[in-house]
């Protein structure tokens, strides 16, 4: 969203996570499978514009989830259903370390281009 100035209005931009996890060996078909299907249902909330589940080339423990939330107020709404109780109970013993988050701001493109 632009204001009259020019000037990215940041109230109004939808709000991007990147949720950093590291799963233990033995766990990884187990830890995609189940967030794969806890990304499909996420994408069914009017919240959600998208929820992209990535692995680096060069470590398959290590996970990125790239959640675009449409408002503020979406992470805790999506935290709230039952796919994500389902899947945080089922992954919390596979991980090799607590999971970690960065929250952005969208600039481009524009909220609509999502």
């Amino acid at each position: 969203m632009q204001t009259n100035n020019g000037v990215a209005d940041m109230l109004l931009s939808m709000l991007i996570v990147h949720v950093h996890v590291r799963v233990k060996p033995q766990c990884v078909q187990a830890f995609q499978e189940a967030t794969i299907e806890n990304a499909r249902q996420s994408l069914k909330e009017p919240g959600i514009a998208r929820f992209d589940v990535v692995q680096p080339a060069d470590d398959p423990t290590r996970f990125v989830l790239v959640e675009a939330y449409r408002t503020d107020d979406a992470p805790a709404t999506h935290k709230e259903t039952v796919h994500y109780a389902k899947w945080r109970d089922t992954v919390a013993e596979m991980m090799a370390e607590p999971r970690t988050s960065t929250k952005f701001r969208n600039l481009f493109p524009d909220d609509e281009g999502w």
